[in-house]
């Protein structure tokens, strides 16, 4: 560059330095321009407390121990998410609430998350109430609010992880729970709205009433269905039409973060239904996902003592894998996510 214009350079770039520092003080990561990946990227499964994550202490997802240090919490949590990885998965859904936020297990369990977003997979953060009330409700607004306050400050800036206020708010009505999303959605305005997952309405079984929701446009939404809702049906179609029936035409924007059947029983997923209302909503589930393009998240991936654990833990201290239950039910997975 001609040496005249070194001033003239020089004089540009701090004013562009001060515009930028301007700028990025007002602007917020919600409305930064970038590409948005389809909802169809989330490849995943839940890993969960033994107890079903409903907890009033600490809430522990299986293999892991409110004892470990951050250290050993990482180095578990590193070989569980090798196995999810290993079984195609990318994104793992795990819960909290204020007590593994607040309180001192907080410190240990980052390494869970922090194993899973260095390994490149999607986190969902979902929030779940104590066992002591389950009334579908949030049990303490203010110990609620510094949880989220301490996740969201912790992890805004991390793109791999996204956030779920509440799991099944079925206490609430349509209107009240739309209410409470909208004023998360407002109260953490600098968390890019593609990573917030809101539930739809009830037990999350319906999605519609919250994806017309214009205050949680750009949101992404969590859908939760299971074939023990209807145990005496054994149609696929039957099961593709109450599918749809849920999700209307907000499938752009829906993860079916909740889905299961007995993985440890010996079903066969791939073969004929055979009057099994199991076998017909797992393929009424992942055909689906594939035809509708729908992110999913398999529930569980790895819970102890699950019948539905498409997983079971094996190994000792730090030295642990993960076995498969149920090919056939990997292959329904595999059929999803188009691998």
């Amino acid at each position: 560059m001609p040496r005249k214009n070194h001033r003239r350079t020089a004089c540009l770039g701090a004013l562009l330095a001060c515009v930028t520092a301007f700028g990025g003080a007002l602007a917020s990561p919600a409305s930064a321009h970038r590409a948005v990946p389809p909802v169809s990227d989330f490849r995943g499964v839940n890993w969960a407390d033994p107890r079903d994550n409903y907890a009033d202490d600490a809430v522990v997802p299986s293999g892991l121990s409110t004892s470990d240090s951050y250290a050993t919490t990482y180095a578990k949590s590193k070989a569980i998410i090798r196995g999810f990885a290993g079984l195609g998965a990318n994104t793992v859904r795990l819960p909290v609430n204020p007590s593994s936020v607040n309180g001192p297990f907080w410190k240990s369990y980052r390494g869970a998350i922090d194993a899973a977003t260095d390994k490149g997979f999607k986190v969902i953060l979902g929030y779940w109430e104590g066992d002591d009330a389950k009334d579908g409700k949030i049990d303490d607004q203010a110990a609620y609010d510094r949880m989220w306050t301490r996740i969201t400050s912790a992890y805004a800036r991390n793109s791999k992880v996204h956030f779920e206020p509440m799991n099944e708010p079925f206490g609430y009505t349509s209107q009240e729970w739309r209410d409470i999303a909208a004023r998360w959605v407002t109260t953490h305005r600098f968390v890019p709205r593609d990573r917030i997952l809101i539930g739809g309405i009830k037990y999350s079984e319906d999605v519609k009433p919250v994806c017309a929701d214009s205050r949680l446009d750009g949101t992404r939404i969590a859908l939760h269905n299971y074939g023990f809702w209807h145990t005496d049906w054994t149609s696929v179609d039957q099961w593709k039409a109450d599918f749809e029936e849920r999700i209307g035409d907000c499938a752009a924007r829906t993860v079916l973060d909740e889905f299961g059947a007995s993985m440890t029983t010996g079903l066969d997923y791939n073969g004929p239904v055979n009057g099994s209302n199991e076998v017909a909503y797992i393929q009424a589930a992942t055909d689906t996902i594939r035809d509708m393009g729908l992110g999913s998240v398999y529930w569980p991936g790895l819970r102890n003592g699950d019948t539905y654990s498409l997983t079971t833990l094996q190994g000792t201290g730090t030295d642990l894998s993960l076995k498969v239950n149920n090919q056939s039910g990997l292959d329904r997975l595999h059929w999803a996510w188009r691998r």
